[in-house]
């Protein structure tokens, strides 16, 4: 295996980016994210970042295009796609699987989505392995391996004071070659993974939750819920958008930016009806998306263990006792 010590990593990335936009896991205004790369970027190699790389596929706010409005003529303008070549360094497993999951959403079912298809085709994956998990981490819950991304086209492997490499796409044994001087060949054994605190059994969950639409148990769920959309806004799968327009004299934009079925307006319709007037209709609409709807539409859940919902809810609930108890019901 092709490895570096982990204090020569800075040398990789800097010489990547001279040829890529370059984006790594790193504390950027107190909070851990994919960031741009440069020299005194503070690197979060340690844990996963609290904001999912969906920001980079799926950004939090963009612009679809501008348009112009005269009289009785309208004229539309789309903004350029970017075609520069982009490599992310450092995708745990379970924010790969997420990455699948949006591709299901914005690149199948008959509809491919032309702003998310122009980021996924000019990113090169490198996925970066886990050794120990967080309190919250359970990704092996639901099928996947820390050590082992599916879809990257590098997997690196966290191997203590150094890291290695191994390339899986035709494009990764490009990205190798072009780094080569800086990495050693040598045998390697990978450390073993750290206990998980968090488990969920989700076998059969899909099925029965197709029976449970009118159980009490969401009465209970939903009680201690804010309806803040914490959970949302750093979950890597969670994908609700809305469009607005910004307007300005005869000029627009029309802009594309997150949204949350936890908020009230999210499903408000035209005439005033509400079809989720209260938190348990909400909370419940989210875990059976998750859990039942998604699942019934692409064949995988929309959740992948990561934990960031189980760390920033404010009143503390937990995904994983959320699927005993249906398991329990």
């Amino acid at each position: 295996m092709k490895t570096i010590a982990k204090a020569k990593l800075p040398l990789v990335l800097e010489l990547l980016a001279k040829e890529y936009k370059v984006l790594v896991p790193a504390k950027f205004e107190g909070v851990t994210r994919f960031t741009p790369y440069q020299q005194d970027v503070e690197l979060a190699l340690e844990e996963n970042v609290i904001m999912p790389p969906k920001d980079i596929f799926f950004p939090q706010t963009e612009k679809m295009y501008k348009f112009k409005a005269k009289d009785k003529s309208l004229e539309i303008e789309e903004y350029p796609l970017e075609d520069a070549m982009q490599i992310i360094f450092g995708i745990r497993s379970c924010d790969m699987k997420s990455i699948d999951c949006l591709d299901q959403v914005f690149l199948t079912k008959s509809y491919v989505d032309p702003y998310y298809k122009n980021k996924r085709d000019r990113s090169i994956l490198v996925a970066l392995s886990c050794i120990e998990p967080m309190d919250s981490c359970f990704c092996t819950s639901m099928g996947i391996d820390p050590q082992k991304a599916v879809g990257a086209d590098i997997q690196a492997y966290d191997l203590g004071d150094k890291i290695g490499f191994e390339a899986i796409s035709d494009v990764g044994k490009e990205i190798l070659e072009k780094i080569s001087s800086l990495l050693t060949e040598e045998e390697v054994t990978l450390p073993a993974v750290g206990e998980f605190n968090l488990n969920a059994d989700v076998e059969g969950v899909p099925e029965k939750l197709k029976e449970m639409f009118d159980h009490p148990i969401w009465d209970d769920i939903s009680r201690k819920c804010l309806n803040c959309s914490a959970c949302a806004y750093v979950c890597p799968t969670c994908h609700c958008f809305d469009i607005a327009n910004e307007v300005r004299g005869e000029d627009g934009v029309k802009i594309r930016c997150w949204d949350c079925c936890m908020f009230d307006e999210y499903t408000m319709m035209a005439g005033g009806h509400q079809p989720r007037p209260g938190k348990k209709e909400r909370v419940r609409n989210r875990f059976l998306h998750k859990l039942r709807y998604f699942p019934e539409r692409y064949d995988m859940l929309l959740c992948t263990g990561c934990g960031r919902c189980v760390v920033k809810c404010p009143v503390n609930m937990d995904i994983t006792s959320i699927i005993r108890q249906i398991k329990n019901a």
